[in-house]
């Protein structure tokens, strides 16, 4: 029942929710607007539930092999002197980038997928979803899901416009690559002025660093396909500011052509599903990158919702209903994203002097253990599902 699943977008949610359904039994066919899976990306977290689910695919030795080797975060001054530092080392918690992740789930998964092409419409009837591609003969499948990130194409076709959906975190950030002599090595240094940070990220295990940007504004009209629009934001931004290496970091960053730009958003929907199409990771929930749990929730999300559609035998409008019960708890509680922006992003000068006292206090390293204590006494357990 409902074997024919679609799923589009190829990334973490995407290919994990992949892997489960044939490991179910069911047929996925994957598109994926990339004309090539996406190798470039930040550090993500895995713990708790993500990290079994990892296990139970017979990969979580492997993402601890590739694991990014951070130590934690540095604040600095102008002058690259080091005001304070946090260790955000977690024992119950591996630290990947994104692009190894994708790449060793893309292994583990054997379906068609249907690289650079989209869902161009959606037409539903009581016998399963007719649809239409950019590129690609129309085809029929059983059951549509949308795992294609904050701006979803399948939530805008199946529930509606995006603003509807999309809460603006006040703030805007962009990610590349960086000369790694630029930043210590396993640390994650950051250089704030008011309302803006500077940023660059040297994992201990790869050659190649990051460099982060991240600004305070009110919302900015732009095409998010654009990327010769995103470097003159940031140009726009960051281009004057001639303190410590921001110059440096974004001349490299704008010459990256995988550069990223977006807005620090939430997804807030009261139901992921509409009749036979649901939704997944970021398009379902997206917590915003500041939450640091953007892959926890895609995996786990993707786990449960393959096992109840398998617990169901398919029957979609059984297991959408479980699926958003499941992991609804766990999403609300990683939308609450706390101090984090704050942290890293100080609004005024006053608040950058009171957040490096702060972090230089034993009080920090200490809640964050309390954290995890209780982070480990509220995970729920993963279920089992057979078919």
């Amino acid at each position: 029942m409902n074997d024919r699943i679609l799923i589009s977008g190829a990334s973490i949610a995407g290919l994990t929710l992949a892997h489960w359904l044939t490991r179910y039994g069911f047929k996925p066919t994957v598109v994926e607007r990339a004309p090539a899976p996406r190798s470039g990306g930040n550090g993500v977290d895995v713990r708790d539930n993500a990290a079994e689910v990892l296990r139970r695919m017979g990969i979580m030795e492997r993402v601890s092999a590739l694991a990014t080797d951070v130590h934690g975060m540095k604040f600095v001054d102008a002058a690259d002197r080091a005001v304070a530092r946090i260790d955000i080392r977690d024992p119950s918690s591996v630290e990947i980038m994104r692009g190894d992740l994708v790449a060793l789930l893309r292994e583990m998964t054997d379906v068609e997928i249907l690289l650079g092409d989209s869902i161009d419409a959606l037409e539903q009837d009581d016998d399963g979803v007719t649809v239409a591609f950019e590129h690609a003969p129309a085809r029929r499948f059983d059951l549509v899901v949308g795992a294609d990130g904050l701006h979803s194409n399948v939530r805008r076709l199946a529930f509606g416009p995006e603003e509807r959906f999309v809460r603006f975190k006040d703030h805007y950030f962009a990610f590349a690559d960086a000369d790694a002599s630029l930043g210590e090595d396993r640390w994650v240094t950051m250089f704030n002025t008011p309302g803006r940070m500077t940023g660059i990220y040297r994992s201990g295990n790869h050659a190649q660093a990051k460099a982060y940007f991240i600004f305070r504004s009110a919302p900015l009209e732009y095409d998010h396909r654009d990327v010769a629009e995103h470097k003159r934001l940031i140009s726009g931004v960051f281009g004057a500011d001639t303190s410590w290496r921001t110059l440096e970091l974004l001349g490299t960053a704008l010459a990256d052509p995988d550069f990223y730009f977006d807005a620090l958003g939430q997804v807030r929907m009261d139901s992921w599903s509409n009749g036979r199409v649901v939704l997944a990771g970021d398009a379902a929930w997206c917590a915003s990158p500041a939450s640091g749990a953007g892959a926890e929730l895609a995996i786990v999300g993707a786990y449960l919702l393959a096992g109840e559609l398998a617990a169901a035998n398919g029957d979609h409008r059984v297991a959408f209903a479980r699926y958003d019960a499941a992991h609804r708890p766990l999403v609300g509680k990683k939308q609450q994203i706390g101090p984090n922006v704050r942290l890293m992003v100080p609004r005024t000068e006053g608040g950058r002097r009171v957040r490096d006292v702060a972090a230089r206090l034993p009080l920090v390293k200490a809640a964050g253990a309390v954290e995890r204590r209780m982070r480990a006494r509220s995970t729920r357990p993963l279920p089992e599902y057979a078919r």
